[in-house]
């Protein structure tokens, strides 16, 4: 038994996925339990997985560097606010004007480029000269982070087969917090080891080498067969699937592929226009389920993250007064670099469950699942505000613990891989980047407005907004669902 055999005929022409999710036998007719993964499969998905691994760096790194920056820079109240916000923002441009090039130029072309994009603007943020550019340069690897939230969901999501797409697109994500915690030891050990206020930019010029170790590999991954043969373009589809599929022992022995139509239309420039996002049927319910949980459960996340380093400096007897001494400043830095240690390590429980399950629950339950938890945990949060210390803290810290392990579970995992599965091929980038950049709206409205409406409304009000923000997203989700569980990409939308 040295040759393996495809149940399927390859003679009948099939789609891309269906060679993807085939499931091998022997010659004396034992099927094989699952599709083994493919060497080149695998380093799609190392190369996917390390883009967002450098994004928890970065952005955890932002937080981590602002201190210094403010003092290097002589920073204000409203140049801090821009500092914060201008990777978001740069996401938010990214995702919108990027992610849907995806679409036109190909899956491998802009996993390239936005690489490369992003080494470019790190390496200028190491050397920024003043504020002003160093705002910019956070802006352009916002716009390269943007660009990868569409494109890196759609590298693995198109080249793996469909009963693994959750747990392995969910897992890369989850990278994000292996990057911010490698961001808390590099902090950590900058800070402790150079006492002086352009550390920062040591911190960014680590990540500039293995970044550029990422862009090379990407140059030597397959296309999206699915992109190609959604252009017509069949037989380099065929050529880049017998590539991804390369193992020993070799099956499929050749791929002949069927190109799959639309409901009767082209695939011309109309077809992917952004009206299509809002068309009546498949694409406008996959457009609302994509982007308005994601913006719901964004309100609430950041709105949260502005609440967190407070809450965990009197909860953990850290609070620090404002210095302007050098010493205090990295010390503080250090402490609170610790203490956000801990919300990764719950964003990595929360990932962890959320990789677990969300093939064999799926999608859809685990979403509203997730919310419902996320409204309970501010819930708790909010009726904290009726008790005084140390119930109030106690209530607060559970109600931030259970908000955080719930919308990793849920919303915050689940948006991401729902938003690069609802929609047809053709749009699948710009759906997935209209979504992501939906989203970011909601995390740059909270950055600007949390603090006005904080002090114009309290802290309570507040938290019963989010606690609605919650339930609605719960909702949505249930009105509008699409549930892709376990089904090939090439079958939806058709």
């Amino acid at each position: 038994m040295n040759e393996l055999r495809t149940s399927t005929p390859d003679d009948l022409g099939r789609s891309v996925q269906d060679y993807i999710d085939e499931t091998p036998v022997w010659p004396d007719g034992t099927k094989v339990p699952s599709t083994p993964m493919t060497g080149m499969q695998w380093r799609i998905w190392w190369l996917a997985a390390a883009g967002k691994f450098f994004e928890g760096l970065v952005v955890f790194m932002t937080g981590v560097a602002l201190p210094l920056m403010a003092k290097e820079f002589n920073m204000g109240a409203t140049q801090h606010g821009l500092v914060s916000a201008a990777s978001l923002a740069g996401i938010l441009v990214g995702a919108l004007l990027l992610g849907g090039l995806a679409d036109r130029f190909g899956r491998k072309f802009m996993f390239v480029v936005e690489m490369v994009i992003f080494i470019v603007f790190l390496a200028l943020l190491a050397v920024s000269p003043t504020f002003v550019w160093t705002v910019v340069f956070l802006f352009g690897i916002g716009v390269a982070l943007g660009c990868d939230y569409p494109t890196a969901h759609l590298v693995i999501s198109e080249s793996i087969p469909s009963l693994a797409r959750g747990r392995l697109v969910l897992s890369a994500f989850g990278f994000q917090a292996v990057g911010a915690l490698t961001g808390t030891l590099v902090g950590y050990l900058v800070l402790s080891n150079i006492q002086d206020v352009t550390a920062w930019r040591l911190m960014y010029a680590v990540a500039i080498l293995p970044a550029l170790a990422v862009v090379v590999g990407r140059f030597f991954v397959t296309e999206s067969a699915s992109w190609l043969l959604s252009h017509g373009r069949v037989e380099e589809a065929q050529r880049e699937a017998q590539r991804l599929l390369q193992r020993s022992p070799q099956y499929p022995k050749a791929v002949k592929l069927a190109p799959r139509h639309h409901h009767g239309h082209g695939h011309g420039h109309g077809e992917r226009h952004p009206a299509a996002l809002f068309k009546a049927g498949h694409n406008r319910r996959a457009t609302i389920l994509a982007a308005v949980p994601w913006f719901l459960q964004d309100l609430s996340t950041y709105g949260i993250g502005i609440f967190t380093p407070s809450i965990l400096a009197a909860a953990l007897g850290h609070a620090a007064a404002h210095s302007q001494d050098l010493t205090d400043i990295i010390s503080s830095d250090v402490l609170a670099a610790e203490g956000a240690a801990l919300i990764d390590l719950l964003l990595l429980v929360g990932i962890g469950a959320a990789v677990a399950l969300s093939d064999r629950v799926g999608r859809i339950p685990l979403q509203i699942l997730g919310f419902a938890g996320c409204a309970a945990g501010l819930m708790v949060a909010a009726l904290s505000t009726y008790y005084d210390d140390p119930t109030r803290i106690a209530l607060v810290v559970v109600g931030f613990m259970l908000f955080n392990f719930m919308t990793n579970l849920g919303p915050n995992a689940q948006t991401y891989l729902i938003a690069g599965e609802v929609f047809p091929t053709h749009i699948r980038g710009m759906g997935a980047g209209f979504a992501a950049a939906f989203a970011k709206i909601g995390a740059v409205l909270t950055a600007f407005l949390f603090p006005i409406l904080l002090a114009e409304l309290g802290t309570r009000a507040l938290l019963f907004a989010l606690v609605g923000a919650s339930l609605v997203g719960a909702a949505v989700t249930f009105y509008f669902r699409i549930e892709t569980r376990g089904r090939s990409l090439d079958d939806i939308g058709l």
